[in-house]
């Protein structure tokens, strides 16, 4: 027996997990020790959220041993594994939406403690005491669901910390944070190793988990391909045994000569949210829009589609004026927007891919008051081979998907209305490194097809890998316009952070 297996907080054994005759996990080993940060790093598919529930008692292993803390478990449900000092922070978040913050932080402490009577000081005790540990200042008493994505994020996280696990389980935690909320997280979870709690640490991002993991296990078609140190791995062989291709970084192509110019942004201001924006948009271009949490990028993007109504400022596309504050009226002008969150904005999850890519377009497939179903089967399921969506067919729900392929339909919805511009906020948040690629791809090609599109993202290597020129925005104003093609990532996460 090795000393990994002595010592191991968490110690897997040729894992199997079948589902109806799919082979979701294939004999898998896998260690964490205490104090340890492990990446477990697959594509959507591979098989990790399976170890994850297995793990964390959600699911059974159909063959193999788990043990916890030096105790085997032939049972495990998640109230067996949560008492063994188990903590998950699924990616959705699991948060209540209509309790505080300070409720959602403390309830699982709470829970534990069989406690008759809630006490409102003890709550608020321990969810100050989770903020403070983070460095971050949430409002204790507003309610999660009024929350932007990042600040909800921070609380599930807030509320992994109260609990006081032994091992915290962070599946796809820095999603939705901004280059200072990861720094942040990565320094806590630094603090926790030295405290001895060990992290599993699950994400999209591999330079970020490769900066905080001590030891790196790649699953791919359920099978353990690669682990070892993290310290040989980089992004790019981290992204090969994931995907078992080499995933090339591809620059920006140039942006035409003469290309005319399709929007035009005038002093677009929104008191307390972003102050004279202004800009122009060419055909065949990219531009990024980026900045720290809190500068204004996603509310400009939401105005640009009439989602915010500015206090002033004029938005022109194609020469017209189009009214802001409107968003059938920049549906109208062409402009298409992805928000950032396509679980609760962009998306209905459990109606079908037909119906999610078809919904702006049931007019141009009515005949007398009827429907043409086979039209609008056919256009969408053109969408989906020219978009490579992997799904069974139009009628598979969009919930069924992968973020990778939610996203994609997300796309075909704006696509199929063949929009002049087009704003992607978050084109690849939650999605994982193949994926990222292709939609990178998507986007090079639909702005070689003349589109103009804008990139509202913190993440560094996409704006350089998708973008011709970023803008930079602190506290809802432009401070800097930057090449695309000639500025390098360390130089656009200086200029983020001064």
């Amino acid at each position: 027996m090795s000393s990994d297996h002595d010592t191991a907080f968490i110690d897997l054994r040729a894992i199997t997990k079948r589902y109806s005759g799919v082979t979701a996990l294939d004999s898998v080993d896998f260690t964490v020790q205490p104090g340890e940060a492990v990446c477990l790093a697959g594509e959507n598919g591979s098989g990790k959220s399976t170890l994850i529930k297995i793990i964390s008692g959600v699911e059974p292993a159909t063959a193999g041993t788990v043990s916890i803390a030096g105790q085997e478990r032939p049972v495990l449900n998640p109230r067996i594994s949560a008492a063994a000092g188990v903590m998950v922070i699924f990616q959705d978040f699991s948060l209540f939406p209509n309790l505080s913050v300070a409720e959602n932080i403390a309830f699982a402490t709470q829970l534990s403690k069989h406690k008759r009577f809630y006490k409102s000081a003890v709550t608020r005790d321990i969810a100050r005491s989770a903020l403070d540990r983070i460095g971050v200042e949430i409002d204790l008493d507003v309610r999660v669901e009024t929350l932007p994505v990042a600040q909800k994020q921070i609380v599930a996280i807030c509320r992994a910390l109260a609990a006081k696990a032994q091992l915290i389980i962070m599946d796809e935690p820095t999603t939705a944070l901004t280059e200072k909320e990861v720094r942040r997280l990565q320094g806590i979870i630094r603090m926790l190793k030295e405290e001895g709690v060990a992290v599993i640490f699950v994400s999209h991002k591999l330079a970020e988990v490769l900066e905080v993991s001590e030891k790196v296990v790649v699953l791919r078609n359920g099978k353990k391909v690669a682990e070892g140190p993290a310290s040989e791995f980089d992004t790019q062989s981290l992204a090969h045994h994931m995907t078992g291709r080499d995933v090339p970084e591809v620059p920006p192509s140039d942006v035409e000569a003469g290309a005319e110019t399709l929007m035009q942004v005038a002093g677009l201001t929104k008191a307390g949210s972003f102050s004279d924006i202004s800009f122009e948009l060419k055909a065949y271009e990219v531009l990024g829009i980026t900045g720290l949490l809190g500068s204004g990028r996603t509310s400009v993007a939401k105005a640009l589609f009439g989602l915010v109504a500015p206090d002033e400022g004029t938005i022109t596309v194609d020469g017209q004026v189009t009214p802001t504050g409107d968003p059938q009226a920049a549906s109208m002008a062409r402009i298409g927007y992805v928000p950032e969150d396509r679980l609760t904005e962009g998306l209905f999850l459990s109606q079908s891919i037909l119906h999610n890519v078809t919904i702006g377009r049931l007019d141009a497939h009515s005949r007398g008051g009827f429907l043409d179903m086979a039209g609008l089967v056919a256009e969408a399921s053109d969408w989906l081979k020219r978009l490579k969506v992997k799904a069974p067919d139009v009628t598979a729900p969009v919930q069924s998907l992968s973020g990778g392929n939610q996203q994609r339909v997300a796309l075909a919805r704006w696509l199929s209305r063949a929009p002049r511009v087009l704003i992607l906020n978050g084109p690849s948040v939650g999605v994982d490194v193949g994926s990222k690629a292709d939609i990178h791809d998507i986007i090079r090609d639909l702005a070689g097809q003349g589109i103009g599109i804008i990139v509202i993202s913190d993440d560094l290597p996409e704006l350089l890998a998708t973008c011709h020129r970023i803008l930079v925005m602190r506290d809802g104003r432009i401070i800097d316009t930057l090449d695309g093609k000639s500025v390098t990532e360390d130089q656009l996460a200086r200029r983020l952070a001064s």
